[in-house]
């Protein structure tokens, strides 16, 4: 059941979107209105793909969910909510580690924007073990990854790695 025009934020990386991050925002556009995918440019994270590769990917692998849209961003979390008239950010736990984490970067997000609510989902079980970084990891050394990405994502994850 969907709450009244209420629109969320799915902040992250991306850097390659996998189907655990496909799981929660495929869940997260039955629960909102609309569900703004937010990819964060992360320059100090190296990314395997820059910020404008990342956003087409995802608009390509959403197609299917009229009511997702995907923006990169620079800066701020809490100022992109706010230019975006949002107060809700989904956040995905994976494991009890990611919840410390998590945690802090909502303190932070509280202190510039104090009525920003964190929704935090967890992936499907069968997903909740997969992270970017460990799929370059595999996909760096030669191993399948297709199980892990949508396959659009997996075949440019591996043109970039093995050109």
């Amino acid at each position: 059941m969907k709450s009244m025009n209420q629109k969320a934020i799915y902040p992250g990386t991306f850097d390659p979107l996998t189907n655990g991050h496909l799981n929660l925002i495929t869940r997260a556009a039955h629960i909102f209105d609309e569900v703004v995918l937010a990819i964060a440019a992360s320059p100090s994270k190296q990314p395997l793909f820059d910020l404008k590769e990342r956003v087409k990917l995802a608009i390509q692998v959403t197609l299917h969910l009229p009511n997702v849209t995907v923006r990169g961003f620079i800066g701020l979390m809490a100022h992109f909510a706010h230019q975006q008239q949002a107060n809700i950010i989904i956040r995905g736990i994976r494991a009890a580690a990611d919840f410390e984490h998590e945690m802090q970067m909502m303190k932070m997000n509280r202190y510039f924007m104090p009525n920003l609510e964190i929704v935090f989902m967890m992936p499907d079980e069968t997903l909740a073990y997969i992270s970017s970084t460990l799929v370059k990891e595999v996909a760096l050394h030669g191993g399948s990854i297709d199980h892990f990405l949508p396959a659009l994502i997996a075949n440019e994850v591996k043109a970039r790695l093995h050109p």
